[in-house]
């Protein structure tokens, strides 16, 4: 009897636990973005709203840990043939969500893909030093470059691998509506300009994925978002202003979470069409603009002034170039010396990106002569502009870039080099310096051509670096998260405690 007493006990403390972690345990994630996703195939945009969605429906090559360690994921390790030829051995144990089998066929699909001019992905000049792709065996994957490419490793963490019968049988308009990947989460529905809903893969190879639904809402407001979070209508939302965070931590039912990263708040300046094609009116719009002011005023303790678009963590930063001093009247000679009074000034930006910063920047343009008028765009809308024909791509756009690889050949190469869809610029002498750099292994020599590839755009100016910022988050105090400073939104690594 007294057996069965303490396996009754047992068995009740049992149910009782099963129960208590039955009521913990939380079906639905619900997490809003300041747009919708821009796209769901991976190789056709990486801005943020869109990244923070795919992210979830793929696996990547390589990826990076919580501390910035680049560790693997669907490759299980790497290793130099030569200086140009690189091999990976691929996990043989995983599946797309359809059930077939992720091969190394697949892994080189994606590399040629992304590769391959003809989809016109934003990506390429981030993967063009690689020649080809291609599986010798169902789990080896051999990559050639045209030279030593250094960064080669650090840009193939955002290589998303797609199932290449699944891409080819229904084409690259469908594939974009109805993704499928091998990764923790398979699209459900995707509304767009309203939400994405996703569900768990239960077979997915790495574990349970922590919740069974996830759905990412387009809120562009940013009161509205805090709102949802307070009210537990999100449990995560992205891209809160410094005023915000900072007044949400004094919140009982949410909490601010924040990383420093590489991404730089920049302003791209458009150096082939309209009135700023003349150097001198770059160069007003560069000493019109108080840095400091900005990110003591705006920023408040989330970000730190730099004088070039780059940032600490990124291979190839420099100190030894200066910034633009904060010199108004500077400005003001400079726009009447190149005939630029009143001259006007379209300043492109969307939802994504802190309002009050743009305004800001806009009346300092304004108080030293030009005529400057906000353009905010939907996210998508945004991008197309911003990488489209330079007559339709304004004067200027704001922009917070992170290339998630710390180098530099991330950030100016694709920003700045002749021929890239986010350049409205063309400096030979720029170009041959970029190009040298990610094609040597000679650390020394790329931080040699780094330096001086900034020094040329700081004389040019094609864009501007404004500050380091933060990675800023509201949650819901149940909500366990580390975030990284490569600013990926993988479900994976969130848990829910009550």
């Amino acid at each position: 009897m007294h057996f069965k007493f303490l396996f009754a006990v047992a068995l009740a403390v049992s149910l009782l636990a099963s129960a208590a972690y039955a009521q913990s345990a939380k079906d639905t994630l619900t997490i809003d973005l300041p747009n919708d996703a821009a796209t769901l195939d991976p190789h056709l945009q990486w801005d943020t709203d869109s990244y923070s969605v795919y992210r979830n429906i793929f696996d990547n090559l390589i990826t990076r840990d919580t501390s910035g360690a680049i560790v693997p994921q669907i490759a299980t390790s790497w290793k130099y043939l030569d200086d140009k030829t690189l091999e990976f051995q691929i996990r043989d144990d995983v599946t797309f969500q359809d059930g077939s089998k992720l091969t190394a066929e697949d892994v080189a699909y994606s590399v040629n893909r992304i590769i391959d001019p003809a989809l016109k992905s934003p990506q390429l000049s981030q993967f063009n030093q690689i020649i080809k792709a291609e599986a010798t065996s169902p789990t080896i994957v051999k990559m050639t470059t045209k030279s030593p490419y250094p960064a080669l490793i650090a840009q193939l963490v955002k290589l998303s691998i797609v199932p290449k019968a699944y891409v080819e049988k229904v084409g690259a308009q469908e594939f974009n509506l109805k993704p499928m990947g091998s990764g923790p989460y398979r699209l459900v529905r995707w509304q767009k300009g309203v939400q994405t809903e996703l569900q768990a893969n239960d077979h997915y190879w790495r574990a349970k994925p922590p919740f069974e639904h996830v759905v990412f809402r387009a809120v562009p407001d940013v009161s509205t978002r805090i709102a949802d979070l307070k009210t537990g209508k999100a449990d995560l939302v992205r891209d809160l202003p410094s005023d915000q965070a900072i007044a949400l931590k004094s919140s009982e039912e949410a909490q601010v979470l924040s990383v420093p990263t590489e991404r730089v708040g920049y302003i791209y300046i458009n150096a082939q069409a309209g009135a700023t094609q003349d150097v001198r009116v770059r160069q007003a719009i560069a000493y019109a603009i108080d840095r400091q002011t900005l990110v003591d005023a705006l920023l408040q303790g989330f970000g730190s002034p730099v004088n070039v678009v780059g940032a600490k963590p990124i291979f190839g930063y420099t100190e030894r170039v200066e910034g633009y001093p904060f010199d108004p009247d500077k400005a003001r000679a400079l726009i009447k010396e190149a005939g630029a009074e009143g001259a006007k000034i379209e300043f492109l930006t969307s939802p994504s990106y802190d309002r009050s910063m743009v305004e800001a920047i806009q009346q300092m343009l304004n108080d030293v002569g030009l005529d400057t008028t906000i353009t905010s765009l939907d996210q998508a809308t945004f991008l197309k502009r911003r990488q489209g024909d330079p007559k339709d791509a304004g004067s200027m756009a704001f922009g917070r870039w992170s290339c998630a690889c710390q180098d530099a050949d991330g950030i100016i190469f694709p920003l700045f080099r002749t021929g890239s869809s986010w350049a409205k610029y063309s400096n030979p002498q720029f170009d041959s310096l970029v190009d040298d750099a990610r094609s040597t292994l000679d650390s020394d020599k790329r931080l040699e051509d780094y330096r001086k590839a900034y020094e040329i755009l700081r004389q040019d100016v094609p864009g501007i670096g404004l500050y380091q910022g933060d990675a800023v988050y509201g949650a819901s105090k149940n909500l366990k998260w580390q975030p990284s400073p490569n600013e990926a939104m993988f479900v994976m690594d969130m848990s829910w405690q009550q």
